[in-house]
């Protein structure tokens, strides 16, 4: 076995190593597994391989990417299994970091056209190899606070499969560019400006890919405020209607106030003749204007008690029978905003499930029960017609292709708040359990 060719392989499997922490880096709240169990996994497995693939390519005489490139796809796989993230999101991260680290490969292979001219990609050296390995990491380490730092929040964030299937186009154009156009004779390099001009394109390129990664951040943040000012907007209308609901209800108790010496006078009237009939229809009467119209009450977050009421009359409204029994903290530990993504992606869903149905057989129970004081718990079954979409990764949305938004965003809630969510379901009924820390 050739030792220098040997040397040579073996960096450049190593920069698996690089390229697998940048692909977690974004994926730090989507792992399955802690950090340094997920570190140990991917050391236990790139190290041994590295050191194998490197043999096996100085044994042969082969080319080291002949076995590098169709490992990037290979390892795609163990990658998805590690991480809780749909597949357009791992795509993209993943095929991401393979388009950038191809640039510290192609900046290697100047390299090694400036120091060996007569060579070619076939003959890579040792200290190209070294090169690129020290510049792969140099790169991840760069990346490494924006992906951290700001670009886990997009991943946490996004549903949307098409943004992201756009993202891996965009990926896969400088990926692909990048691997043809490596070059296997360096005296094509070294014609003419070609050098210094493989070096400006390279860095260009480099510079145009992170613009558009930043330009899509950017894009996204805008994405995601829009939605959230929509959700704030649509709480405030909910509570807007409240409002006008408690007006008419104090409008309509002041009259029945101003008319209630009447009713004394007659009631009177009545006892007088004994017509204790009559009494009884009238004081029906009475307690039935009173009831009509009354706002629900369900806590004393008026925004909730607004979200509640919402949903509990477009229920009502559709024919289901509801059973809630609701307690909740107070005053609130968990954001107004959370609470009410939570709720309303619980009960729309619910209400959507029961709608599949005729209307004899919907109906939907809810109970939320504070226990041993620090722990929320959250109880929901609905009603359904039992057709659900299920992947590995959880429940999928019937109404669209890709993960169902709501689940994921009652989950995102709660393990931001130190809790769970599980569903599950049986023929018939539809189960959403949420604890939360308060």
């Amino acid at each position: 076995m050739d030792m220098d060719r040997w040397l040579s392989a073996l960096p450049h499997f190593l920069v698996l190593l690089p390229s697998a922490a940048s692909c977690y880096y974004t994926m730090k709240n989507q792992t399955k597994y802690t950090l340094p169990k997920t570190a140990m996994l991917c050391s236990a497995v790139l190290f041994p391989y590295a050191f194998f693939c490197s043999f096996f390519c100085a044994l042969l005489q082969i080319d080291v990417n002949i076995i590098l490139l169709p490992s990037l796809v290979l390892f795609f796989f163990p990658y998805r299994c590690t991480v809780t993230a749909d597949l357009p999101k791992c795509l993209a991260v993943y095929v991401g970091v393979c388009a950038v680290q191809t640039f510290p490969a192609q900046f290697a292979y100047a390299f090694d056209a400036f120091l060996h001219p007569a060579s070619g990609a076939a003959d890579f050296s040792a200290e190209a190899a070294f090169f690129q390995l020290v510049l792969s990491c140099l790169v991840a380490a760069a990346f490494a606070w924006p992906a951290c730092g700001l670009f886990f929040q997009i991943v946490d964030r996004l549903d949307t499969p098409k943004i992201w299937y756009s993202t891996i186009l965009l990926s896969s154009v400088f990926l692909i560019f990048n691997v043809v156009a490596i070059p296997q004779s360096y005296r094509t390099i070294h014609t003419g400006r070609m050098f210094f001009l493989f070096l400006l394109l390279e860095v260009c390129m480099l510079a145009i890919l992170t613009a558009i990664y930043v330009l899509f951040y950017l894009g996204t943040t805008v994405i995601l405020e829009h939605a959230k000012l929509k959700e704030q907007t649509h709480l405030l209308e909910m509570q807007s209607r409240q409002y006008r609901t408690l007006q008419e209800h104090m409008r309509q108790t002041a009259r029945l106030r101003h008319d209630f010496r009447h009713s004394v006078h007659l009631l009177s009237s009545l006892a007088k003749e004994g017509d204790i009939g009559s009494i009884r229809a009238h004081l029906a009467e009475f307690e039935n204007s009173f009831a009509m119209n009354t706002p629900a009450y369900y806590c004393t977050n008026a925004a909730l008690n607004a979200l509640f009421g919402y949903y509990h009359e477009m229920a009502v409204s559709a024919g289901i029978n509801m059973d809630w029994h609701i307690e909740l903290p107070e005053p609130l530990s968990v954001t107004e905003l959370d609470m009410s993504s939570l709720f309303g992606n619980l009960m729309e869903n619910a209400i959507d499930g029961c709608l599949t149905l005729p209307e004899s057989g919907r109906y939907f129970c809810l109970t939320t029960e504070i226990r041993h004081g620090s722990k929320l718990y959250i109880v929901s079954t609905n009603s359904f017609d039992g057709k659900v979409r299920k992947g590995k990764d959880g429940y999928h949305s019937t109404k669209h292709s890709g993960n169902g938004i709501g689940l994921a965003a009652i989950a995102a809630v709660a393990e931001k708040h130190g809790g769970s969510a599980q569903a599950s379901n049986s023929d018939t009924e539809f189960y959403v359990d949420v604890t939360l820390k308060i």
